[in-house]
């Protein structure tokens, strides 16, 4: 089965290549390749440090999406089962300090995939988006029908792809399923996201920058869904769900970010004093919450919802491979 994986240098991209390539629940014999331009986000050599990149079954081309005609030429000369779209800019403090990127990476690459695809007939096309799209929720979870409701640049870049894909299974048959997961977490994640970035910056003795006012100390309520169990999620719904469908991808495991934190801290031993309250960012959500009901029809279980003992594991890894972040902090 030849997979094309765009964005698979990133954080869920590289960790789903390797749940591909190695894990014993993948029975097929798959050949990957994987299309990533490389920015940032990308510069920590995650396949190579995950001792993939010499893996027979594994090929790397460095392109952009954005790219119709190099995308094009890649899809009409593989004969591609599947294409999972995980190529994103994803942070949304980025966003908010300029979209350009993320209107481009998000939407308009996204568009060349669902264009491509249909081109020159991919049997499915699995596109990746983000619980974001829905917006923040007071009380209870929402489904995939609710509507969307983005907040950033970011959210609505993804929300406007998510649209689009819909728009072209409507209108010329195109075979795509929609994932919108929950706040990933996992080895590999840049460290710019909340737990690699306290993480890290405790191990170097420096605080942890928890996002706070007198009315919001940290309230902010995520749910958290270890990148496994998303990369799992993903694979089960290619094979058992259906097109034109949208599938959320849940983590079961709601916590504000002052608890969190509050996790992280007690697990290096350091008190509150390593705290550094900073201000929220523009049209911070207070909560995101999503359903699985779909996801658990399929027959899908978690293998990681053990969130102390994940955070456990995970401050572990970052404590044995400085080498791979901290060239990354580095500016």
């Amino acid at each position: 089965m030849k997979i094309l994986v765009t964005g698979g240098s990133g954080f869920i991209g590289s960790n789903f290549i390797r749940y591909l390539l190695t894990s014993p629940e993948v029975s097929e014999e798959i050949s990957v390749l994987n299309v990533d331009k490389i920015t940032y986000a990308g510069k920590g050599r995650n396949i190579d440090h995950m001792n993939i990149s010499e893996n027979e079954n594994y090929t790397f081309l460095e392109a952009d999406i954005c790219d119709r005609k190099t995308l094009d030429e890649i899809v009409s000369k593989n004969k591609l089962e599947i294409i999972f779209n995980f190529a994103a800019e994803s942070h949304v403090d980025r966003s908010i300090l300029g979209s350009d990127s993320f209107e481009n990476s998000n939407f308009l690459g996204a568009c060349n995939v669902f264009k491509s695809s249909l081109k020159y007939g991919v049997k499915k096309i699995i596109h990746i988006s983000t619980d974001e799209v829905y917006g923040s929720i007071d009380n209870g979870s929402f489904s995939e029908d609710s509507r969307l409701n983005p907040s950033s640049p970011y959210s609505a870049t993804k929300a406007a792809a998510d649209l689009s894909a819909l728009a072209f299974f409507k209108t010329n048959n195109l075979p795509v399923i929609i994932t919108r997961s929950a706040n990933n977490f996992g080895q590999y994640q840049f460290p710019e996201k909340i737990l690699p970035l306290f993480i890290t910056n405790l191990l170097e003795g420096k605080k942890a920058p928890l996002m706070w006012s007198e009315e919001n100390p940290g309230l902010n309520i995520r749910d958290w869904l270890h990148v496994e169990d998303n990369c799992r999620a993903i694979w089960y719904i290619a094979n058992k769900g259906e097109v034109g469908e949208i599938y959320n991808i849940p983590g079961e495991n709601e916590k504000t970010n002052a608890e969190i934190t509050k996790i992280v801290l007690n697990q290096l031993n350091f008190g509150e004093e390593m705290i550094n309250k900073v201000p929220h960012r523009k049209a911070h959500d207070f909560r995101y919450s999503i359903k699985g009901d779909k996801l658990k029809k399929l027959g899908f279980r978690h293998l990681h919802k053990n969130l102390d003992g994940e955070i456990r594991n995970l401050i572990d890894w970052y404590q044995s491979n400085q080498s791979w972040w901290k060239p990354l902090k580095e500016k």
